[in-house]
Protein backbone atom coordinates (compact mmCIF):
# COMPACT_ATOMS: atom_id res chain seq x y z
CA UNK A 1 0.00 0.00 0.00
CA UNK A 2 1.56 3.33 -0.47
CA UNK A 3 2.26 5.70 2.14
CA UNK A 4 -0.10 8.06 0.83
CA UNK A 5 -3.00 8.26 -0.74
CA UNK A 6 -4.27 11.48 -2.78
CA UNK A 7 -8.93 11.25 -3.02
CA UNK A 8 -9.57 11.22 -6.54
CA UNK A 9 -13.09 10.83 -5.59
CA UNK A 10 -14.68 13.32 -8.10
CA UNK A 11 -12.31 14.95 -11.05
CA UNK A 12 -14.34 17.77 -12.91
CA UNK A 13 -13.65 18.89 -16.53
CA UNK A 14 -13.31 22.68 -16.59
CA UNK A 15 -13.79 24.34 -20.23
CA UNK A 16 -10.51 26.55 -20.57
CA UNK A 17 -12.49 29.00 -22.46
CA UNK A 18 -14.84 29.79 -20.00
CA UNK A 19 -13.72 32.53 -17.31
CA UNK A 20 -16.76 32.20 -15.37
CA UNK A 21 -16.56 28.76 -14.92
CA UNK A 22 -12.39 28.94 -13.96
CA UNK A 23 -13.57 31.33 -11.35
CA UNK A 24 -16.38 29.54 -9.58
CA UNK A 25 -14.13 26.09 -9.53
CA UNK A 26 -12.19 27.96 -6.37
CA UNK A 27 -14.83 26.91 -4.39
CA UNK A 28 -15.73 23.70 -5.65
CA UNK A 29 -15.17 20.17 -3.45
CA UNK A 30 -13.93 18.17 -6.28
CA UNK A 31 -10.78 15.77 -5.15
CA UNK A 32 -9.45 17.37 -8.97
CA UNK A 33 -9.94 19.89 -11.76
CA UNK A 34 -8.88 19.43 -15.08
CA UNK A 35 -8.57 22.66 -16.97
CA UNK A 36 -9.23 21.32 -20.40
CA UNK A 37 -8.14 23.07 -23.48
CA UNK A 38 -8.76 20.06 -26.17
CA UNK A 39 -12.68 18.68 -26.50
CA UNK A 40 -13.94 21.46 -24.72
CA UNK A 41 -12.75 24.34 -26.71
CA UNK A 42 -13.23 25.31 -30.09
CA UNK A 43 -10.54 25.57 -32.90
CA UNK A 44 -10.67 29.19 -32.95
CA UNK A 45 -10.73 29.53 -28.76
CA UNK A 46 -7.75 28.10 -28.38
CA UNK A 47 -4.81 30.22 -27.81
CA UNK A 48 -7.15 32.63 -25.33
CA UNK A 49 -8.36 29.41 -23.84
CA UNK A 50 -4.55 29.16 -23.18
CA UNK A 51 -4.20 31.90 -22.33
CA UNK A 52 -7.02 32.16 -19.58
CA UNK A 53 -6.40 29.06 -18.43
CA UNK A 54 -2.76 30.03 -17.31
CA UNK A 55 -3.74 33.41 -15.73
CA UNK A 56 -6.21 31.59 -13.76
CA UNK A 57 -3.68 28.96 -12.39
CA UNK A 58 -0.90 32.32 -11.75
CA UNK A 59 -3.72 33.60 -9.82
CA UNK A 60 -4.19 30.65 -7.65
CA UNK A 61 -7.14 30.22 -5.06
CA UNK A 62 -7.27 26.44 -6.12
CA UNK A 63 -5.55 23.99 -2.81
CA UNK A 64 -5.83 21.87 -1.84
CA UNK A 65 -7.60 20.34 -5.16
CA UNK A 66 -5.39 18.33 -7.38
CA UNK A 67 -4.95 20.63 -10.05
CA UNK A 68 -4.81 18.87 -14.27
CA UNK A 69 -4.40 20.55 -17.64
CA UNK A 70 -5.52 18.61 -20.51
CA UNK A 71 -3.62 19.68 -24.12
CA UNK A 72 -3.89 19.28 -27.01
CA UNK A 73 -2.32 16.09 -29.12
CA UNK A 74 1.21 17.21 -30.01
CA UNK A 75 0.21 16.75 -33.66
CA UNK A 76 -1.92 19.58 -33.70
CA UNK A 77 -1.06 22.98 -34.20
CA UNK A 78 -1.68 23.59 -30.52
CA UNK A 79 0.26 20.87 -28.80
CA UNK A 80 3.64 22.12 -28.79
CA UNK A 81 2.76 25.71 -27.75
CA UNK A 82 -0.18 23.98 -24.69
CA UNK A 83 3.29 21.64 -23.16
CA UNK A 84 5.46 24.76 -23.29
CA UNK A 85 2.82 26.58 -20.88
CA UNK A 86 2.33 23.48 -18.71
CA UNK A 87 5.78 23.67 -17.88
CA UNK A 88 5.23 26.95 -16.36
CA UNK A 89 2.47 26.38 -14.28
CA UNK A 90 1.69 25.38 -10.44
CA UNK A 91 0.12 21.69 -11.67
CA UNK A 92 0.21 18.44 -10.43
CA UNK A 93 0.37 16.61 -14.21
CA UNK A 94 -0.64 17.09 -17.28
CA UNK A 95 -3.69 15.11 -18.96
CA UNK A 96 -2.76 13.91 -22.31
CA UNK A 97 -5.29 12.99 -24.84
CA UNK A 98 -5.82 9.91 -27.15
CA UNK A 99 -2.88 8.19 -26.23
CA UNK A 100 -2.37 4.85 -28.11
CA UNK A 101 1.48 3.98 -27.45
CA UNK A 102 3.94 4.02 -24.88
CA UNK A 103 6.43 6.10 -27.37
CA UNK A 104 4.16 9.17 -27.41
CA UNK A 105 4.32 9.43 -23.62
CA UNK A 106 8.19 9.12 -23.77
CA UNK A 107 8.18 11.71 -25.97
CA UNK A 108 5.93 14.03 -24.44
CA UNK A 109 7.80 13.54 -21.21
CA UNK A 110 11.04 14.43 -22.98
CA UNK A 111 9.59 17.62 -24.32
CA UNK A 112 8.38 18.95 -20.95
CA UNK A 113 12.04 18.15 -19.70
CA UNK A 114 13.13 20.07 -22.50
CA UNK A 115 10.71 23.15 -21.79
CA UNK A 116 11.48 23.24 -18.57
CA UNK A 117 8.89 21.78 -16.35
CA UNK A 118 9.84 20.05 -12.69
CA UNK A 119 11.03 16.77 -12.65
CA UNK A 120 8.01 15.88 -10.01
CA UNK A 121 5.38 16.82 -12.69
CA UNK A 122 3.15 14.03 -13.60
CA UNK A 123 1.66 12.56 -16.44
CA UNK A 124 -2.13 11.16 -16.85
CA UNK A 125 -3.40 9.58 -19.79
CA UNK A 126 -6.39 9.17 -21.64
CA UNK A 127 -7.57 5.75 -23.19
CA UNK A 128 -9.90 6.58 -25.53
CA UNK A 129 -9.67 5.00 -28.52
CA UNK A 130 -9.55 0.93 -29.25
CA UNK A 131 -5.96 1.12 -30.03
CA UNK A 132 -4.81 3.24 -26.17
CA UNK A 133 -7.07 0.13 -24.34
CA UNK A 134 -4.70 -2.74 -26.35
CA UNK A 135 -1.99 -0.86 -25.53
CA UNK A 136 -2.62 0.64 -21.74
CA UNK A 137 -0.29 -1.99 -20.16
CA UNK A 138 2.69 -0.26 -21.84
CA UNK A 139 1.48 3.14 -21.66
CA UNK A 140 0.73 2.21 -17.95
CA UNK A 141 4.80 1.16 -18.06
CA UNK A 142 5.87 3.77 -20.51
CA UNK A 143 8.08 6.14 -17.15
CA UNK A 144 7.19 6.24 -13.73
CA UNK A 145 5.77 9.73 -14.35
CA UNK A 146 2.79 8.01 -15.67
CA UNK A 147 0.55 8.45 -12.54
CA UNK A 148 -2.78 8.13 -14.02
CA UNK A 149 -4.69 5.97 -16.58
CA UNK A 150 -7.94 7.89 -17.62
CA UNK A 151 -11.32 5.80 -19.30
CA UNK A 152 -12.31 7.75 -22.20
CA UNK A 153 -15.51 6.04 -22.00
CA UNK A 154 -17.31 9.04 -24.70
CA UNK A 155 -15.25 8.92 -27.41
CA UNK A 156 -14.32 4.98 -27.07
CA UNK A 157 -17.94 3.80 -26.91
CA UNK A 158 -18.00 6.20 -30.65
CA UNK A 159 -15.24 4.11 -31.99
CA UNK A 160 -16.74 0.58 -30.75
CA UNK A 161 -20.31 1.63 -32.48
CA UNK A 162 -20.91 0.45 -28.78
CA UNK A 163 -24.95 1.52 -27.66
CA UNK A 164 -25.16 3.30 -24.32
CA UNK A 165 -26.78 1.14 -21.89
CA UNK A 166 -27.64 1.42 -18.50
CA UNK A 167 -25.51 -0.99 -17.42
CA UNK A 168 -22.43 -0.22 -19.42
CA UNK A 169 -22.05 -3.60 -20.18
CA UNK A 170 -20.82 -2.98 -23.89
CA UNK A 171 -17.25 -1.22 -22.23
CA UNK A 172 -17.03 -3.25 -19.03
CA UNK A 173 -14.18 -5.24 -21.06
CA UNK A 174 -12.47 -2.28 -22.11
CA UNK A 175 -12.89 -0.51 -18.77
CA UNK A 176 -11.44 -4.23 -17.16
CA UNK A 177 -8.15 -3.86 -19.02
CA UNK A 178 -7.91 0.13 -18.56
CA UNK A 179 -8.29 -0.97 -14.58
CA UNK A 180 -5.71 -3.74 -14.97
CA UNK A 181 -3.34 -2.01 -16.92
CA UNK A 182 -3.38 0.59 -14.00
CA UNK A 183 -3.00 -1.56 -11.67
CA UNK A 184 -0.41 -3.82 -12.59
CA UNK A 185 1.93 -0.77 -12.50
CA UNK A 186 0.67 1.06 -9.28
CA UNK A 187 -1.67 3.73 -11.22
CA UNK A 188 -4.35 5.61 -10.63
CA UNK A 189 -7.03 4.85 -12.62
CA UNK A 190 -10.23 6.96 -13.25
CA UNK A 191 -13.68 6.16 -14.72
CA UNK A 192 -14.89 8.12 -17.71
CA UNK A 193 -17.38 10.72 -17.65
CA UNK A 194 -21.54 10.49 -17.52
CA UNK A 195 -23.31 12.38 -20.35
CA UNK A 196 -26.67 12.63 -19.30
CA UNK A 197 -26.69 15.17 -16.96
CA UNK A 198 -30.60 14.61 -16.40
CA UNK A 199 -30.42 11.58 -15.17
CA UNK A 200 -29.13 11.77 -12.03
CA UNK A 201 -30.13 7.84 -11.36
CA UNK A 202 -27.66 6.92 -13.92
CA UNK A 203 -25.15 8.40 -12.75
CA UNK A 204 -24.97 6.91 -9.07
CA UNK A 205 -25.62 3.95 -11.03
CA UNK A 206 -22.53 4.25 -12.78
CA UNK A 207 -20.63 5.90 -9.59
CA UNK A 208 -21.12 2.71 -7.71
CA UNK A 209 -20.59 -0.07 -10.05
CA UNK A 210 -16.77 2.27 -10.87
CA UNK A 211 -16.02 2.04 -7.62
CA UNK A 212 -17.38 -1.93 -7.37
CA UNK A 213 -14.77 -2.90 -10.36
CA UNK A 214 -11.72 -0.76 -8.48
CA UNK A 215 -11.77 2.36 -10.02
CA UNK A 216 -10.41 5.78 -7.86
CA UNK A 217 -12.94 7.96 -8.66
CA UNK A 218 -14.71 9.41 -11.38
CA UNK A 219 -14.48 11.77 -13.92
CA UNK A 220 -16.96 14.28 -14.66
CA UNK A 221 -18.61 16.93 -16.95
CA UNK A 222 -20.68 19.17 -14.41
CA UNK A 223 -19.99 20.53 -11.00
CA UNK A 224 -23.93 18.88 -9.18
CA UNK A 225 -21.63 15.57 -10.18
CA UNK A 226 -19.39 16.14 -7.65
CA UNK A 227 -21.76 15.71 -4.19
CA UNK A 228 -22.79 12.17 -5.79
CA UNK A 229 -19.30 10.86 -6.56
CA UNK A 230 -17.40 12.13 -3.11
CA UNK A 231 -19.73 9.85 -1.63
CA UNK A 232 -19.91 6.72 -3.33
CA UNK A 233 -16.29 6.92 -4.18
CA UNK A 234 -15.40 7.37 -0.22
CA UNK A 235 -15.35 5.14 2.18
CA UNK A 236 -18.78 5.02 4.24
CA UNK A 237 -18.96 5.06 8.02
CA UNK A 238 -19.62 1.48 8.43
CA UNK A 239 -17.02 0.29 6.26
CA UNK A 240 -14.50 2.32 8.08
CA UNK A 241 -15.89 0.36 11.33
CA UNK A 242 -15.77 -2.77 9.32
CA UNK A 243 -12.37 -2.01 8.44
CA UNK A 244 -11.27 -1.21 12.20
CA UNK A 245 -13.23 -4.54 13.58
CA UNK A 246 -11.43 -6.44 10.90
CA UNK A 247 -7.64 -5.62 11.46
CA UNK A 248 -8.54 -5.89 15.43
CA UNK A 249 -9.69 -9.66 14.74
CA UNK A 250 -6.59 -10.24 12.47
CA UNK A 251 -3.95 -8.46 14.77
CA UNK A 252 -5.56 -10.73 17.91
CA UNK A 253 -5.08 -14.30 15.63
CA UNK A 254 -1.49 -13.02 14.56
CA UNK A 255 -0.59 -13.04 18.10
CA UNK A 256 -1.63 -16.78 18.89
CA UNK A 257 0.48 -17.61 16.29
CA UNK A 258 -2.55 -17.98 13.05
CA UNK A 259 -1.83 -16.71 9.60
CA UNK A 260 -5.84 -16.51 9.24
CA UNK A 261 -8.91 -15.56 11.41
CA UNK A 262 -12.54 -16.11 11.13
CA UNK A 263 -14.25 -12.82 10.97
CA UNK A 264 -18.11 -12.14 10.68
CA UNK A 265 -18.21 -16.22 9.11
CA UNK A 266 -15.42 -15.24 6.45
CA UNK A 267 -11.43 -16.11 6.47
CA UNK A 268 -9.89 -13.26 6.46
CA UNK A 269 -5.74 -13.20 5.92
CA UNK A 270 -2.66 -10.87 5.35
CA UNK A 271 -4.18 -8.95 2.05
CA UNK A 272 -7.42 -8.48 3.69
CA UNK A 273 -5.92 -6.67 6.47
CA UNK A 274 -3.87 -4.43 3.52
CA UNK A 275 -7.00 -3.34 2.08
CA UNK A 276 -8.44 -2.42 4.90
CA UNK A 277 -5.79 -0.41 6.12
CA UNK A 278 -5.91 1.00 2.61
CA UNK A 279 -10.18 1.97 3.47
CA UNK A 280 -8.75 3.90 6.56
CA UNK A 281 -6.09 5.72 4.95
CA UNK A 282 -8.51 6.94 2.38
CA UNK A 283 -10.89 7.51 5.01
CA UNK A 284 -8.46 10.13 6.61
CA UNK A 285 -7.17 11.11 3.52
CA UNK A 286 -10.84 12.18 2.84
CA UNK A 287 -11.74 13.92 5.43
CA UNK A 288 -8.23 16.11 5.45
CA UNK A 289 -9.41 16.80 2.04
CA UNK A 290 -12.70 18.27 3.20
CA UNK A 291 -11.67 20.07 5.94
CA UNK A 292 -8.80 21.79 4.26
CA UNK A 293 -11.48 23.21 1.48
Amino acid sequence: MPATIRPRRSVLFMPGSNPRALEKARALPADALIFDLEDAVAPEAKETARSTVAAALTAGGYAPRELVLRVNPLDTAWGHADLATAATLHIDAVLLPKIEHAERVRLTIDLLDALGAPPELAVWCMIETPLGVLGAPEIAAASPRVAALVAGTADLANDLHARQTRDRLPLLTSLSLVLLAARAHGRAVLDGVHLDLADVEGFAAECRQGRELGFDGKTLIHPDQIGPANAIFAPSAEEVARAKRLIAAYSEANASGKGAARFEGRLIEALHVEEARRTLALADAVAEREHAQ
